[in-house]
């Protein structure tokens, strides 16, 4: 670390983040400690944003190796709860919680494919878990014993947990801790929220043409309102999936590369040569971050809920121009052909269209 910042090439940023950053104060209390300096030890430490910008900045000098942090989190979140549990709760969640969710997470990081929402997600379905669990106990009730009847009173009494607690209750089925329970079908109204046509091609082209807007909010909004892609996923977008050649710009979302409009690729061209920087010491330092969209800390793309703020203060709301996007491109491409370019899962794609022949007749109202 010390030979990172004593080579950079302009020495005034780094003296003053060294005089004046709370980052810099840590990363001097961490040197002077006896044991070495591993990603373990930043985890017993409080998880503040001094920590999280230490640690980037060490994997950034080449001290600690890299490691997906959606999964650390999860890993971690996992490891200071369960031994706050009774301990006939625990011998429930804590297989569920090691052998099935984190284990899984395991499976799909290795592949690259667990992102911060997922990480969530899962911390959620535990959670569901233990809040189920209390329950049970609040009613002495023992977990074998749970009918269908009980367990539909509990999904009234919880309308919020009904799609995080499927998980466990698929767990205890399948290893018959419960008797087989009927969960409720992820049906009803699918998505409600979309767009008139003048609203989608008016926002459309002010992602493209409106010099005004930052060009970070430029490409975010162009990416939903074109691909239907989500806010998580496009800040997860590294700058080595974007390539040009002699037929054009091409960014590939998931497995095959996707043609962008010319504007697009030239605002994504700009991003990548002159990307924000937040932190003088990354300035400093001269390390360019792989993703496409930099956070705040040093090889770290930005906060998906900033992100998602920021096109709602320009204007350009995410979860309406995303559903109206699907719709148009579902109605347009075969399911598998969507699935593929925008990395959807195959059923999810087909759910999609499905519910745009279904409901096609408010889909048209809602476009007038």
């Amino acid at each position: 670390m010390a030979d990172a910042l004593t080579s950079a090439e302009n020495p005034y940023p780094v003296l003053g983040w060294l005089r004046r950053s709370p980052s810099a104060k840590a990363l001097a209390q961490l040197a002077g400690r006896a044991e070495p300096l591993t990603h373990e030890l930043l985890d017993a430490l409080p998880q503040s944003t001094t920590t999280r910008h230490v640690r980037s900045l060490l994997v950034v000098a080449g001290v600690l190796p890299e490691r997906n942090e959606h999964l650390a989190r999860l890993e971690r979140w996992v490891t200071y709860t369960l031994p706050a549990l009774p301990g006939h709760q625990a011998i429930v969640i804590r297989p569920f919680a090691e052998w099935h969710v984190v284990r899984d997470a395991r499976r799909r990081a290795a592949r690259d494919r667990y992102s911060n929402g997922a990480a969530s997600g899962d911390i959620k379905d535990i959670q569901a878990a233990i809040r189920f669990l209390t329950w049970l106990d609040e009613r002495e009730q023992q977990l074998g014993s749970l009918n269908q009847e009980e367990f539909d009173y509990w999904l009234t009494s919880y309308p919020t947990q009904r799609v995080a607690i499927g998980s466990f209750i698929r767990w205890t089925t399948t290893r018959r801790l419960t008797s087989p329970l009927e969960l409720p079908k992820r049906g009803g109204a699918f998505a409600v929220n979309f767009q008139t046509a003048d609203e989608y091609d008016q926002q459309l082209r002010r992602c493209l043409n409106d010099t005004t807007l930052p060009r970070e909010v430029r490409i975010i909004g162009a990416l939903v309102r074109l691909y239907a892609l989500p806010v998580t996923k496009i800040t997860e977008i590294t700058t080595d999936r974007f390539h040009q050649d002699g037929t054009g710009s091409y960014l590939t979302i998931d497995r095959h590369p996707v043609l962008l409009p010319p504007r697009l690729g030239h605002l994504i061209k700009d991003q990548i040569a002159q990307p924000r920087t937040a932190t003088r010491v990354s300035r400093a330092l001269d390390e360019a971050s792989p993703y496409l969209l930099p956070g705040n800390f040093p090889h770290r793309p930005r906060n998906p809920r900033g992100v998602g703020n920021l096109l709602n203060r320009h204007g350009l709301p995410v979860l309406s121009a995303r559903n109206t996007a699907m719709i148009e491109a579902v109605t347009t491409l075969p399911p598998i052909v969507i699935a593929d370019l925008f990395g959807l899962h195959p059923s999810t794609a087909e759910a999609w269209a499905r519910y745009a022949n279904n409901s096609w007749t408010h889909y048209l109202a809602a476009r007038m």
